[in-house]
């Protein structure tokens, strides 16, 4: 595994909101008694269909569940995925849960987002410990700096310390050779001393491992539709994540290398309209903003302005080009969209969404970060492969040009 010093540091300032005992708590217990303002609704929500994989393919499964707790468990892994940006040298993640002890345990390598040095030394108060323990005024603020990996408040992987009966962290900081563990209880009430220990130079991981406040969530043990949802969603960070990081289910490597190979797992799926004999499939890396339909690792449900954005480029231009062949057909965007699936992967910095759930990106299309331009081998490729003759039917020699086959 590769293994590299961790690379930031966190300001030594203590909001007086914070958790992790003593000092005035007002922020931890506002955001317990109101959940629905920062990681959606903790009642269980009507069934909802998603697609989850059952081994072999995605295929649609109705699901019921809580939007806050499928929330605290996201927090933690796109904060484990998200060190890919921060080191790419990180090539594994590994996610456990354990039913039986209500626990769920993510581990990620690579440098750790905080180094394990003092930030306060008349608190006594480490990095690791003001990372994931205390609650800032100021991490709503955050967003001004060029945030990629939250959205719509800056509290992240701390809701699920919030939101958990017990959570402990675990990291190795190869540079300066010390192990750091700390356990947090009660809500982030209470905190123990952390643990410093030795370690190898160059040993950098990971660990945050979690007990959900099941009662908070109106539950008494880990239903098998919450674990469901967490098995998909691992799925769906191997296929962000591809061949560089090795991702792990309960000690069993996914075998999926790409997104190419993610998208596969719906378009052949037996259950799928768009499955059977070669259903025509164009994969482009436009650039390094658009690739799946996630936003920052998070999954937009409900797609949002990123979607919006991305499809009508892609149906103005195929509706453009067909009509300029097929003149007396007078295609319009509908004809074109209602046969796309499109798979959209984006990076945006500051992104905001419709609700703490993140399932619609609010964002404006001027504030994506990046003009998307079709390459000039869209249309070949989408044209080329016989997406033109499966779609309208249509006949005839290859355009040399534009890649569009010509009625006879």
């Amino acid at each position: 595994m590769n293994r590299q010093p961790p690379p930031r540091r966190r300001s030594a300032r203590i909001a007086a909101a914070h958790g992790g005992g003593g000092g005035d708590t007002t922020l931890r217990e506002r955001i317990l008694r109101r959940p629905d303002g920062y990681i959606g609704s903790p009642e269980k929500r009507s069934t909802q269909t998603f697609w989850i994989n059952d081994g072999y393919y995605m295929v649609p499964r109705e699901v019921t569940y809580r939007p806050g707790l499928h929330r605290i468990f996201d927090e933690v892994l796109v904060h484990a995925a998200s060190n890919k940006r921060r080191d790419p040298s990180m090539d594994t993640l590994s996610v456990e849960v354990d039913v039986v002890e209500r626990s769920v345990s993510v581990f990620y390598n690579g440098r750790g987002v905080v180094p394990v040095e003092l930030v306060d030394e008349e608190r006594g108060v480490y990095a690791p410990e003001m990372f994931f323990g205390h609650l800032h005024d100021d991490d709503e603020e955050d967003d001004q700096n060029k945030a990629t990996n939250d959205g719509g408040g800056g509290y992240g992987v701390k809701l699920a310390n919030l939101f958990s009966t017990e959570f402990i962290i675990e990291t190795a900081d190869g540079c300066r050779m010390k192990k750091y563990k700390q356990v947090f209880s009660e809500n982030m009430g209470k905190k123990s001393v952390p643990h410093i220990t030795d370690c190898n130079q160059g040993e950098n991981w990971t660990i945050i491992t979690f007990k959900p406040d099941l009662a908070r969530f109106n539950m008494t043990y880990l239903e098998e539709d919450h674990v469901t949802l967490m098995w998909k969603r691992v799925v769906d960070m191997a296929g962000i994540l591809g061949d560089s990081v090795q991702v792990e289910w309960d000690g069993v490597r996914l075998r999926i290398n790409s997104f190419n190979d993610y998208v596969r797992l719906y378009i052949d799926s037996p259950v799928s309209d768009r499955s059977g004999a070669g259903f025509p499939r164009v994969y482009e890396k436009l650039n390094d903003w658009c690739e799946v339909r996630f936003v920052n690792g998070f999954e937009t449900l409900k797609g949002g302005t990123h979607v919006d954005y991305v499809t009508e480029l892609i149906t103005t231009h195929l509706m453009n080009l067909l009509n300029e062949h097929y003149e007396e057909c007078n295609f319009n965007v509908d004809d074109v969209k209602r046969y796309l699936w499109v798979f959209l992967n984006v990076i945006i910095d500051n992104p905001t969404f419709d609700s703490q759930t993140k399932e619609t990106l609010t964002t404006p299309p001027g504030r994506l970060g990046s003009k998307l331009e079709l390459p000039k081998s869209f249309s070949k490729i989408a044209f080329g492969n016989g997406l033109i003759r499966r779609l309208f039917g249509y006949r005839g020699p290859l355009d040399a040009k534009t890649g569009v086959s010509s009625r006879d």
